[in-house]
Order: C-alpha cells, then structure tokens, then sequence
C-alpha cells in the first residue's frame, strides 16, 4: 500500500505515539488523496488522523507475540543496506 508506513509492532524500544500519527497521517494522506488538505477538508482531515491513531496505538498495545522484540537500531541498518544497494551509496 503505502511504502511510508513502517511496521511498528514488536520493536524495542515500543512504537512512540509519534510514530503512530506518524502511519495514521500517512494512511489518511493514502485514503484521501490529499497530501494537505484544503481548509474547508482540515477539520475533517485532523479529525481522521486523530481516530485512525488511536485505533492504532489499541491495535498495537492488544497485540500478543512469542517472538522476540526487533532491535530498531539493527533493522534500521538493515533498511540502509537495502536501499544502499538499491539506489547506489545513500
């Protein structure tokens, strides 16, 4: 779908609530086509953000795992490696 939208379960240190908006601004951006919206869109717009982030911070605070938690530093090193190689020395 989006390629902004990073996964968030599971890492340690946990996804802040930044983070969240951070995916929830990014899928309301994907849903409605707008990168900023117009003022009379704004309220509307802000609003969504606002729920799609809470309905994300409660998915993400239910979910269970047995596995253990990414590291963010090494999967963050990981990405830089495959873009490196992807699009030359980044």
């Amino acid at each position: 779908m989006c390629r902004n939208i990073k996964t968030l379960f599971n890492f340690d240190p946990p996804a802040t609530d930044e983070e969240v908006r951070g995916a929830a601004l990014q899928f309301v951006r994907k849903l409605s086509g707008f990168h900023e919206p117009s003022q009379a869109n704004e309220a509307a717009f802000e609003r969504a953000v606002d729920d799609v982030a809470v309905v994300a911070r409660r998915l993400l605070d239910s979910l269970v795992t047995h596995a253990e938690p990414h590291d963010r530093e090494v999967e963050a090193a990981k990405a830089r490696a495959r873009a490196a190689e992807r699009f030359g020395s980044v």
